[in-house]
């Protein structure tokens, strides 16, 4: 689980152009959203098209499953392992 937590903190960073920020520095349970990471609803519409490019994955109903699945790198990580080559 660690590779692929190193791989959606890159693409996050990637995606995002966050400045100053390692994938070391970010915490795989500390919130994306609000408190924490500190992303916005324009960062999570990107994060999706990042996600789409780089895993494959259409995320097209977005829920409150979907909604839990991106509150932290963790979790994110889980839903492209499940989700990758579908």
């Amino acid at each position: 689980m660690a590779e692929i937590e190193f791989e959606v903190k890159t693409m996050i960073i990637e995606a995002l152009a966050l400045e100053d920020i390692t994938p070391a520095d970010i915490n795989a349970e500390e919130p994306l959203f609000g408190a924490g990471l500190g992303l916005d609803s324009i960062d999570a519409l990107e994060l999706g098209v990042a996600i789409r490019r780089h895993y494959g994955i259409h995320i097209e109903v977005v829920n409150d499953e979907v909604k839990a699945h991106f509150a932290n790198v963790r979790s994110l990580a889980r839903f492209i392992e499940t989700h990758r080559g579908q």
